[in-house]
């Protein structure tokens, strides 16, 4: 429910978003910024913690990524952090 909501805010700071959601554990946004890119899964931070974990497929493309950074996000302010960090 977040999902748009984030992609405007990474976009407002100045990130390239892609929105990649095809399953399969995929996760929901390719974010470039600062020359860097970044795989983001994206949950619902309001909802309860039961309906925030990761499925199955998202657990096991979580453990075999051997790329660049792969991460949750449940905010717009956790998003924005991740770009912080890079």
């Amino acid at each position: 429910d977040n999902q748009g909501e984030i992609v405007l805010a990474l976009r407002a700071a100045g990130a390239t978003v892609r929105i990649i959601t095809q399953g399969d554990g995929i996760p929901d946004l390719l974010v470039g910024y600062n020359k860097h890119t970044v795989l983001m899964e994206v949950k619902d931070g309001e909802k309860v913690p039961s309906k925030q974990k990761l499925t199955p497929a998202e657990e096991k493309f979580h453990r075999e990524w051997t790329g660049g950074t792969c991460v949750i996000v449940n905010s717009v302010e956790s998003a924005l952090q991740v770009l912080k960090d890079l």
